[in-house]
């Protein structure tokens, strides 16, 4: 059975708004299902351990889709992501590939993580697949290849668009923008239009758009897998 790790952020706060964050209910839960349902075997992280804060917008009516409608009757699935394991005590040689979920968490812990970018590393250094949506695609901020460029340079990748996070009001609160980091780290950024399904694969990278992005994303890393 192949093992996937999954990463959480655990940051709530959405800058100095007053508003809460957390990570994207659609972003954890297709990828979770499709996933399991296919047999893989998952293990939810997060920086600091427990229950990872869900973005409460992601609860909205709007947002809701048949994974999150199975999320939220499916007190097994939530029982086990009360209980997170510290990203610290994870060893990527116990798992086949790492995938993290967006939401705009990420854009302050995860990005700037000592374990997640060690973890992420190894990961990319022992052939397996990283996979990313949304959001997510922020924890490549730091991340490098083992001669100090950038993870990303000269690769395929994409994540949430500066258009996106114009639509959502956010553009001055989050502390960057994952499309311009991503082109600033010599990353061949790439976009659909807005909230338009895109998962793009550059070798053991697989990054996608937005939150409609999450089960094109699960569907690649299958496929890498098999």
């Amino acid at each position: 059975m192949k093992k996937v790790l999954f990463v959480l952020t655990n940051h709530e706060d959405l800058g100095d708004t007053g508003l809460k964050t957390g990570f994207w209910i659609e972003e954890f839960a297709a990828p979770y299902y499709l996933l399991k349902d296919k047999g893989i075997e998952i293990t939810l992280a997060s920086p600091k351990g427990g229950q990872p804060p869900i973005d409460p917008k992601s609860n909205e009516p709007d947002f809701q889709t048949p994974a999150t409608i199975r999320f939220n009757d499916d007190k097994e699935t939530q029982e086990i992501l009360s209980k997170t394991i510290k990203l610290e005590t994870v060893n990527q040689a116990d798992y086949d590939a790492v995938f993290y979920p967006g939401g705009h968490g990420v854009v302050w812990d995860l990005a700037e993580d000592e374990n997640s970018i060690a973890l992420i590393e190894d990961f990319y250094n022992n052939n397996k697949p990283v996979a990313a949506v949304c959001h997510a695609p922020a924890i490549f901020k730091n991340t490098k290849n083992t001669d100090g460029t950038s993870l990303v340079n000269g690769k395929k990748v994409t994540g949430f668009t500066n258009g996106e996070e114009e639509a959502v009001q956010l553009t001055s609160v989050v502390p960057f923008l994952v499309e311009e980091m991503l082109k600033s780290n010599g990353g061949i950024y790439t976009k659909k239009a807005d909230w338009s399904p895109y998962a793009v694969e550059d070798g053991l990278l697989i990054t996608g758009q937005n939150p409609a992005s999450s089960e094109p994303v699960a569907e690649l890393l299958l496929e890498k897998l098999k």
